[in-house]
């Protein structure tokens, strides 16, 4: 990125990150403060609803995710392109990287596990995936194919995912496994279940 073409206080950022001198000892020392700002805030506009003890250890989780921010950011330099202003650029990964921690902490003392239930707390508290199935005709036909067409682990990664809103990473650790292998299942259980509601007739409501 030729940094005269970023606005002034981005391009002395990334000319000072780019030094091998105190100049870029410094700058590292004031981004990693932002980037504690940034995780701190975070935490705070979280801290209502987040859930268990979630936020009981907010220093240490936050200044866990500013050093893991500072490294991404640092290894990541070279796809900086300037379409926000760096320290825009730079925040976000303070933000992602506390949001991650954040999911992970309020899943550490729940279990994750196939629970039938769920499917009664559905009418009340529907996530975002089955909101659309609102039709109780449909929602059997979605609960005997998930039941007849799942795997047990497909069930349970479906269940997590789609239903009690587990995160991937958290699923991921629990299961021993990695995000693109849960991500891999998740899909095949989808289209699993597409094709079964599609021979019931309710193919639209899967997506």
């Amino acid at each position: 990125m030729n940094t005269l073409e970023l606005d002034q206080e981005s391009a002395e950022w990334l000319r000072a990150l780019q030094r091998d001198d105190r100049v870029r000892d410094d700058a590292i020392g004031r981004l990693h403060a932002l980037l504690l700002r940034v995780s701190r805030a975070e935490v705070s506009r979280r801290r209502a609803s987040a859930q268990g003890r979630a936020t009981d250890d907010g220093d240490d989780l936050c200044m866990q995710a500013a050093n893991d921010a500072l490294m991404a950011i640092l290894a990541k330099l070279g796809t900086y392109r300037g379409d926000a202003r760096f320290t825009t650029w730079a925040c976000k990964f303070a933000i992602y990287e506390t949001s991650s921690r954040l999911r992970r902490a309020a899943w550490r003392e729940r279990r994750v596990e196939l629970d039938d239930s769920v499917w009664d707390r559905l009418p009340d508290a529907a996530p975002p995936t089955l909101q659309r199935i609102e039709n109780d005709q449909v929602m059997a036909a979605l609960r005997q194919a998930v039941d007849e067409q799942l795997t047990e682990r497909q069930r349970l990664i479906f269940q997590s995912v789609t239903m009690d809103d587990v995160p991937i990473d958290v699923l991921a650790e629990r299961l021993n496994s990695s995000r693109g292998a849960i991500y891999k299942t998740l899909h095949d259980a989808r289209a699993k279940l597409r094709r079964a509601l599609i021979e019931a007739g309710h193919g639209e409501h899967i997506s």
